[in-house]
This record gives C-alpha cells, sequence and structure tokens, in this order.
C-alpha cells in the first residue's frame, strides 16, 4: 500500500513526460483544471504539437528516446527549473518505470501515477503472476523457465502449444508461439534474444497458449486510501504483431455478469499490490467464458477513450486528482455504462507491407467530426511523423447507444477522414468495418492473420484496364497536390493568420 496522504493544494503546474498524442490530450484536461502545463521535447519534435499547446516547454535532448525522452536526470531537471509540482507520464517511454517514479518522489516532485512499488510488482510477469495467484486472480497455467531445459520439462507438464514471453516486457516483444516440442530450441533463442533488444533482460517463461482467445482488459481506478472500482472492460482482440489496432466496449462475447466478476477479480488484484491511480488488467477470455491473467498496465492505456464515452469519467483529471491525495468520488454502484464506443489507431504504416511504419510529412489532414465522434491526435498539416517514435497519427473515437450504430458511425468517420503524403491504415480501417464476421462480433486475436487477404488486400484492376487507371490515379494526385499548394500559397499570402501552426505557439521554447 502506497502512503495515505492528506489532500494537498491543487497543482499550478503540471509537467508532461511524453509526446505526441498522449501529451495533448493530457495538456487539454490541465487547461480546464486551471493547470499550466510544461512539455519536454527532443530535437527533433520542436514543432510537435504537445509543444505549441503547452503554456511552456523545455528540450530534453536529441532525437533518440534513449538521450531524451527516456533521461530521468533531463526530465527531472526540467520539471525542478521549470517549477512543476507533478509529472504525469502518459504512456510508454517511463510511465511504468519504476526508478522514474522513485526519482520523482526523491526529488520532492509528484508523479501523478501509481507507488514504484506497484510498478516494480507488477513490471515482471513472473513475479506478477506470482502475486496475482496468491490473490486469487487465475492465470494461465505455465512457469519460468531458467533454461532450455526448463522449458522442455514446462511445455511437458502442461502441454502444447506453448507461449514464450518475455519476463520483463510486453508490447509483443520476445513472444513466441510453439506448437511441438520440434519448434522449442529455436523459438527459445529467439525469445531470449528479442526480450534483451527490447528490455535488456533476456528471461523468458512460458505459458500455456489458450487457442482463439480474446483479449479483455478491466480498467481500474485506485485512491491513496485504499479504495479502488473498476470502469468495465475493453475488448482489445483486433491486433497485428501482438499489438492493439482496434479496440471496443462493452466486449460482445462477454455478458454483464461475466464482465461483473473479471471487474471484482481486477480490484481485488490491484488491492493486492497497494495500487492506486489508472491502471489495466488485461486478461485472455477462452471460447468457453474462462479468463486468465495475462499483465498489468501500471498506467494510462492508449485506449482509454472509449472507457470515458461510456462513463463520463475523464480518467487523466481522475490521476492528477488521486495524485493530489483526493479520495475517490466514484463508488462503484454509481459506475453506469451507457451505449457502445469504438477506437481505430491511425497509424502511418502501410498494411500491405505488415504494418510497416511509413514516417513522412503529412501534406492534408482533414479528422472527422460531428456528434459522437472523438480524435485524440498530435498532428497538423506540414508535421512530419517521425521514423525516431511510434508512428501513431490519432485515436479515432465513436460513441452511440448501441454497437450496431456505432460501427455505422465509424464507418462515417472513416470515410471523412483525409491524410495526405503518408501511408495509413485507414484503408484497412474500412475494411476491417466491412467485415461480416468483424460486425458481427465473431473475432478474436488471431482475426487480422486469418483475413489478410480481405483486409490488406485491393481490387484486382484488369491488364487492359490499368494503364487507365494509373493515369486516373496520377490526375487525382497532381489536382490535389496543387490544391494543397494553392491552399498554402494563400495562407502565406495572408500572413497565416488563420494558422497557429505557420503563425507560431503559445508555448515559451527552453533549450
Amino acid at each position: 500500500m502506497g502512503p495515505s496522504i492528506a489532500s494537498a493544494p491543487p497543482f499550478r503546474k503540471v509537467l508532461v513526460a511524453n509526446r505526441g498524442e498522449i501529451a495533448v490530450r493530457v495538456i487539454r484536461t490541465l487547461r480546464e483544471m486551471g493547470i499550466r502545463s510544461v512539455a519536454v521535447y527532443s530535437e527533433a519534435d520542436r514543432a510537435a504539437l504537445h509543444v505549441r499547446m503547452a503554456d511552456e516547454a523545455w528540450c530534453v535532448g536529441p532525437a533518440v528516446a534513449a538521450e531524451s525522452y527516456l533521461r530521468i536526470d533531463k526530465v527531472i531537471d526540467a520539471a525542478k527549473k521549470s517549477g512543476a509540482e507533478a509529472i504525469h507520464p502518459g504512456y510508454g517511454f517511463l510511465s511504468e518505470n519504476a526508478r522514474f517514479a522513485q526519482a520523482c518522489e526523491d526529488a520532492g516532485i509528484v508523479f501523478i501515477g501509481p507507488p514504484p512499488s506497484a510498478i516494480r510488482d507488477m513490471g515482471s510477469k513472473t513475479g506478477a503472476r506470482a502475486i496475482m495467484e496468491k490473490a486469487g486472480v487465475p492465470v494461465v497455467p505455465g512457469g519460468t523457465a531458467h533454461s532450455l531445459d526448463d522449458a522442455r520439462v514446462e511445455a511437458r507438464r502442461i502441454g502444447y502449444p506453448v507461449m514464450l514471453k518475455a519476463a520483463a516486457g510486453g508490447g509483443g516483444k520476445g513472444m513466441r508461439l510453439v506448437e511441438s516440442e520440434a519448434e522449442l530450441a529455436s523459438a527459445w533463442d529467439r525469445a531470449r534474444s528479442e526480450a534483451a533488444k527490447a528490455f535488456g533482460n533476456d528471461d523468458v517463461y512460458l505459458e500455456k497458449a489458450i487457442l482463439r482467445p480474446r483479449h479483455v482488459e478491466i480498467q481500474v481506478l485506485g485512491d491513496r486510501h485504499g479504495d479502488v472500482v473498476h470502469l468495465f472492460e475493453r475488448d482489445c482482440s483486433i491486433q497485428r504483431r501482438h499489438q492493439k489496432v482496434v479496440e471496443e466496449t462493452p466486449c460482445p462475447a462477454a455478458s454483464d455478469e461475466l464482465i461483473a466478476k473479471m471487474g471484482a477479480v481486477a480490484v481485488a488484484g490491484a488491492k493486492a499490490v497497494g495500487y492506486f491511480s489508472a491502471g489495466t488488467f488485461e486478461f485472455l477470455l477462452d471460447e468457453s467464458g474462462s479468463f486468465y491473467f495475462l499483465e498489468m498496465n501500471t498506467r494510462l492505456q492508449v485506449e482509454h477513450p472509449i472507457t470515458e464515452l461510456i462513463t463520463g469519467t475523464d480518467l487523466v483529471r481522475e490521476m492528477i486528482l488521486v495524485a493530489r491525495g483526493e479520495p475517490l468520488e466514484l463508488k462503484q454502484h454509481d459506475i453506469v455504462r451507457r451505449g457502445a464506443a469504438i477506437e481505430c489507431r491511425v497509424y502511418a504504416e502501410d498494411p500491405s507491407a505488415d504494418f510497416m511504419p511509413s514516417p513522412g510529412k503529412i501534406v492534408a489532414l482533414r479528422t472527422p467530426s460531428g456528434p459522437g465522434v472523438r480524435d485524440d491526435g498530435g498532428a497538423y498539416p506540414g508535421a512530419v511523423i517521425s521514423s525516431y517514435y511510434d508512428p501513431l497519427v490519432s485515436k479515432l473515437s465513436v460513441w452511440a447507444p448501441d454497437r450496431a450504430r456505432a460501427i455505422a458511425k465509424m464507418r462515417r468517420a472513416l470515410a471523412e477522414y483525409v491524410v495526405t503524403g503518408i501511408r495509413t491504415n485507414l484503408a484497412f480501417h474500412e475494411k476491417l468495418f466491412a467485415h461480416p464476421e468483424f460486425v458481427a462480433g465473431q473475432y478474436d486475436t488471431g482475426f487480422i492473420g486469418r483475413h489478410r487477404d480481405a483486409l490488406m488486400g485491393y481490387a484486382t484492376t484488369g491488364a487492359d484496364d490499368q494503364p487507365q487507371l494509373a493515369a486516373a490515379v496520377a490526375i487525382a494526385a497532381a489536382r490535389l497536390e496543387r490544391q494543397v499548394g494553392t491552399q498554402g500559397a494563400m495562407a502565406e499570402e495572408r500572413g497565416a493568420r488563420l494558422s497557429p501552426w505557420v503563425a507560431g505557439h503559445r508555448a515559451r521554447l527552453r533549450g
């Protein structure tokens, strides 16, 4: 249990230790709360949207994240020099780094997140499994494997297929599916090598592979006084390379009774590690309705907007209030789910090339809007999607009274979304939301792999029609380029008075 503290005065200034759309997201809530925001940026992000939106901004190093956004000393130094009383880490980078949370505490700066002890306890997959088992949380059969011989023994005990996983991290890194003992040795070597490169730790463990599972997570929120609630579930089963692409709530395959049971288990697990702030318990849900603990993310999730849409709760605001020592105003019986919400992650990537990143400069950008549509973005026309960082352009979310209307709304929103200058996965999303099995809610974590041709393919054009098609595409592209160029020239002639992205920005840059 973290320290229980009396409510502190409201923060006057908070540093956001992140970039891109999540930094923009946090800055917006800070502004609504009357709190001044401090951005940090690398040299590559000097013109980024989060820098332009913040009240002030400090450079923390060169483009490489290891020399800027991941430098604990530089981030803490920026907080001290700016006079920030607290730091919100967003997600990624330092958000699940116990050393960073402890460094904030040691520097007298409030870390807007869970206690360092909870981050440490849940940061090790094997350690987290042991804690959750003791707390009565169901876990996938499996165990540690310190050597290849250990792995063989454990795999024979629980039965193939099995999954090798990195003990020190997630995101699909260091993960290998092993169908038989003949595949184990090579998979063991590859998993350890990838884990070492990604996390600096080559420890792996082994679990029984749950076939055709759904990836369902429970959002929890706790305060420093021991109260914890859950805010229902998110189905995150649409994934590529073990990374989420689309999330929705409610889960199409789970009853209210099952979600209530999963929520109670997640709350018990959070209390077992003295958790406070926002966090997420991730589970595998099998076809029989049994669920198993996968991991806990001790931070805000990328997909948190859909939980906010169905519950009316600003999770960033709640995190800030909890960090100040405020007790939760939310009680479990007060939290009501309304309607259905879906999120699409819009990436600068090429689905036809196995979703490889496609960085570059955005020429034109038009995001959808209208009733029930929310776009959490960190880009603008002229912005550069850098090869140094995650290629997420924005998160497009919709809300509607039911799932069918939410899908229809997402189709409409995707049709309005325009990005030029870079490749994106928008066409992939359009195909996904037209796929009959997805529309019926019949999917699992292997859905993209099974339907790759339908989701990533393009309509076949006959040989006789290909020259005409190529000419039509070239003409359309030329027209768009002229249109964008004309608009840009007109904006320059007017002194770009209507464009804050050209005319300047409010933040004071500190180098």
